[in-house]
């Protein structure tokens, strides 16, 4: 979701209300901690340099149960800080305290709120590292069709 379809979202709810991916709403008297853009630059496992930019939103939970976050609040937050900061009209990511690290997610407009979408990794340079073109990960395995591979990064195949 791009920071200007939150901008959109919020104008037309009372109060937003954020879900995590297993269906369980994140506490009502969350507060936004912080609103940042953060630009991530890399090189991939095939050498490539990337770059990626994105607005990031971080969600706490706080002992102040009283605390309620209307959209109206929050749409002054995420104007202020694009005044303040100069935000572009990034991705906007959510970060949220997970049972012992920050968790990341994307979102996007769910039935009953703002639905968050567990991030995943990837290999970014897959023609690189002689991958098959479609992959599927499942139980420990990489599977092109009907082929298993039991690695993709072997020490001998000039990846990574």
């Amino acid at each position: 979701m791009l920071l200007s379809e939150l901008k959109t979202y919020l104008q037309g709810e009372k109060r937003p209300v954020f879900l995590l991916p297993d269906g369980k709403m994140v506490e009502s008297h969350y507060h936004i901690t912080e609103v940042g853009e953060v630009t991530r630059r890399f090189m991939d496992c095939g050498g490539t340099l990337r770059t990626e930019q994105v607005i990031n939103l971080q969600l706490w939970s706080s002992i102040d149960l009283h605390h309620r976050l209307s959209s109206e609040k929050l749409l002054h937050i995420l104007e202020l800080s694009e005044s303040k900061l100069g935000l572009s009209d990034a991705e906007v990511q959510v970060e949220y305290q997970g049972r012992s690290a920050i968790e990341r997610y994307t979102m996007s407009v769910g039935e009953n709120g703002l639905q968050l979408h567990g991030t995943q990794t990837a290999c970014l340079a897959q023609e690189d590292c002689g991958l098959p073109p479609i992959l599927v990960q499942a139980a420990g395995t990489i599977k092109s069709g009907a082929q298993a591979v039991s690695s993709c990064c072997t020490p001998d195949s000039g990846c990574c």
